[in-house]
């Protein structure tokens, strides 16, 4: 599969509702936290679509994307990304999903996981180490030694991504139900700053690490 047609499918469908507005259009380096992720996954790949929420559609922030369709996701996150690939050409070989809410991930960590898939997995996901100690909601402490923190974008044959969720199935990922249905899903090296957006604070934390890389 080396050499491979790859598309990414990012999905900026959700409303904000903890952030306290729509995220994916604030402020962030050259422009917005949505075209930073764009323009990574544009440079990694073949093409991009983008997820937006109907009421999004009519935005200007939508004219400066590097994205190659824009398409009105669906009330969950797993309907966002059937909308996403609907619109993904049927050639395509790997398909990548991507929250548009990690405005920090690499190059190079797109790259990873497009590797492993040209190695021969259904699927790839970034992980990382979970640091912090853990309990249950009872109190009760958690092993985290056998733990880690999945991240995006995760990569898939665009064969075992469109079989599963051709029954329009629901999960919090993608790797969920491709392991679900019997597909080999690695794992490849996540980064520490590829956090997803949640509060405002978190973007005043991404916002520094964005600066620091471009001065540095």
């Amino acid at each position: 599969m080396t050499g491979a047609t790859t598309w990414t499918v990012v999905v900026a469908g959700g409303s904000g509702r903890r952030f306290g507005g729509a995220k994916q259009f604030a402020p962030f380096g050259q422009s917005t936290v949505l075209a930073e992720s764009v323009r990574v996954a544009a440079a990694a790949g073949d093409g991009v679509v983008v997820v937006v929420p109907a009421d999004a559609t009519a935005s200007s922030h939508l004219d400066e994307l590097d994205a190659d369709v824009v398409v009105v996701g669906g009330d969950t996150r797993s309907a966002s990304v059937r909308a996403g690939l609907a619109a993904v050409p049927p050639d395509v070989e790997v398909i990548l999903v991507h929250d548009a809410a990690r405005p920090l991930a690499t190059p190079e960590l797109f790259d990873r996981v497009i590797e492993a898939i040209a190695a021969g997995a259904d699927g790839a996901v970034p992980v990382v180490p979970v640091s912090d100690s853990l309990r249950t909601v009872s109190g009760a402490p958690v092993d985290r030694d056998g733990l880690m923190a999945v991240q995006t974008p995760q990569g898939f044959r665009a064969a075992a991504l469109r079989a599963v969720h051709a029954t329009a199935p629901e999960a919090s990922d993608d790797a969920s139900l491709v392991t679900a249905a019997g597909g080999t899903v690695v794992h490849v090296e996540g980064e520490r700053w590829n956090f997803k957006l949640t509060e405002p604070a978190d973007l005043v934390v991404a916002d520094a690490v964005w600066n620091a890389r471009i001065e540095g």
